[in-house]
C-alpha cells in the first residue's frame, strides 16, 4: 500500500504530495483554480470539497495544494493525504 508524503514548497501556502511506488494521472496534468473547475475530475473535486483548499496541481508523480492564507495546514494536509490514499487505493485496480 502506498503512503503519502507532503514536501514544503517555495511557497508557504502550497505542499507538494509524493506517494512512494504509485501515480496519482496516467500522464499530463490537471490544474484547477477552483472547485468549479474541479467537478469533473473525481480527485479534484475531492480534494477542492476541503476546506480551505485554494488551488489544486496534478501530475503523474505528484500533487500540489495551495491553501488559502488563512487556513491552517494541521488539519488540512492530513485531510489532503487521507483523501490522496482513497484516490489510490480506489484507482489500484484501474
Amino acid at each position: 500500500m502506498p503512503t503519502v508524503t507532503a514536501a514544503p514548497t517555495p511557497n508557504p501556502n502550497s505542499l507538494k504530495f509524493s506517494a512512494n511506488g504509485a501515480t496519482f494521472l496516467e500522464s499530463g496534468l490537471e490544474a484547477f483554480n477552483s472547485a468549479n473547475d474541479a467537478e469533473n475530475h473525481p480527485l479534484g473535486r475531492r480534494l477542492f470539497a476541503l476546506d480551505g483548499v485554494q488551488n489544486v496541481f496534478i501530475v503523474p508523480q505528484f500533487v500540489t495544494v495551495t491553501k488559502h492564507p488563512a487556513a491552517s495546514w494541521t488539519p488540512l494536509a492530513e485531510a489532503i493525504e487521507r483523501v490522496l490514499l482513497e484516490h489510490l487505493a480506489g484507482s489500484a485496480g484501474e
